[in-house]
């Protein structure tokens, strides 16, 4: 974490992640120090982590009975509803995900370490997108947030829109840090599936281009090397499934959760605008419509799509393995080799690398079928 970095210009695993690292340990939820390339608890972090998030916890539960009880409203009964499955859904994805620490911390541990193969031509690609998307999202929440303030403020006043503004905002921002740290995560797998692809196109390169060696001790010494690096390819694709099969079950619950906050979302916003148009004031601009229509569809389609993308190339890179090697058994005649492709052929074919939640594939079936229910569920609404 103090190593040296700069923006767009990641180095290792540390530097690639260390700003998303930084914004999480701000907002309490990264409770960890590294020590020489390990994660460990920390107890002054893990102590401040628990404090923070138990106040903004019972202060949302204290929102939502008072909403449950009508001695807070937002000024319409939907509304209301919509503040109450928010408030609840919010509290359960930072408790979920504070309950999870040190699954969380074994995660990134193993990622670390199958990163670790990458090639620095890697890491600065990754950066790149991965610093450049978290600077976009970041900046596109707090323009949302703001203009929710703004709009809070309308209708309470100051003293209110501080006391139920400053939690709502913290744990929205802490959320955020959550999908940013797994969609960054899925990336970073994603390179090490395209490293072993990579590797193994190059494999077959060296075998077609010596189909007719002058030597056969040259030939012999050639397939001894390529077996090992072929052993050594199926440990690395193990770790790497490990490791998918590791973060599925620790962020699965978080994200399904996430997802459905912004389908209840979209589906509110687009229900206010139906009431606004069936009024006639449909093009009347104030804080409200702003937030709706510039930020809050914005920022929770964006958010989707971007897991939706992750997932789904995550996903086809690991399954481009599988074509690589029938390609690679088919360029060669040695049958030692055959005999250890074949081996990796049915260790790919077994650990069905998809990222995953309680499940639900994460890919574009699924986005698909969200957006044909959106667009169903906002028919029937400015229909009724």
């Amino acid at each position: 974490m103090r190593k040296r970095w700069w923006l767009c210009s990641a180095t290792d695993f540390q530097s690639l992640m260390y700003p998303c690292f930084i914004c999480s340990r701000i907002l309490g939820i990264f409770p960890y120090k590294l020590n020489a390339s390990t994660f460990e608890i920390s107890k002054l972090y893990c102590i401040l982590s628990t404090v923070i998030i138990c106040v903004c916890c019972v202060i949302n539960f204290v929102i939502i009975d008072s909403l449950i009880e009508s001695k807070l409203s937002y000024g319409d009964v939907v509304w209301d509803v919509y503040a109450v499955l928010y408030h609840t859904l919010t509290s359960f994805i930072v408790i979920v995900t504070y309950s999870l620490s040190v699954p969380r911390m074994r995660v990134l541990q193993t990622i670390l370490e199958v990163s670790s193969k990458l090639s620095l031509k890697s890491y600065q690609k990754l950066s790149r997108l991965i610093h450049v998307k978290d600077i976009f999202v970041n900046i596109l929440r707090i323009v949302q947030l703001a203009l929710n303030w703004c709009t809070l403020r309308e209708f309470k006043g100051n003293f209110l829109a501080i006391v139920i503004g400053v939690p709502t905002i913290y744990l929205a921002l802490l959320i955020l840090q959550i999908n940013l740290l797994y969609v960054n995560c899925v990336c970073v797998l994603k390179a090490c599936f395209k490293r072993i692809n990579d590797s193994l196109i190059h494999m077959q390169s060296l075998i077609i281009n010596d189909t007719n060696p002058r030597a056969s001790n040259v030939l012999w010494h050639k397939n001894q090397c390529l077996k090992i690096e072929l052993k050594v390819l199926k440990k690395q694709h193990l770790m790497i499934s490990d490791a998918v099969q590791m973060l599925n079950m620790t962020f699965s619950m978080q994200v399904l959760t996430t997802i459905v906050m912004s389908i209840l979302t979209i589906t509110f916003d687009l229900y206010f605008y139906a009431i606004r148009w069936q009024n006639g004031v449909f093009f009347e601009v104030d804080w409200r419509s702003l937030d709706v229509l510039l930020t809050s569809l914005m920022y929770d389609i964006s958010k989707i799509t971007l897991f939706v993308w992750a997932c789904e190339t995550g996903k086809n890179q690991a399954q481009a393995i599988s074509t690589t090697i029938h390609d690679l058994l088919n360029s060669t005649s040695d049958e030692k080799i055959k005999c250890e492709l074949q081996l990796f052929s049915l260790q790919v074919l077994h650990r069905k690398n998809t990222f995953s939640m309680k499940g639900f594939s994460i890919d574009a079936t699924l986005l698909a079928t969200v957006s044909i229910r959106l667009f169903v569920v906002n028919i029937k609404i400015f229909v009724l």
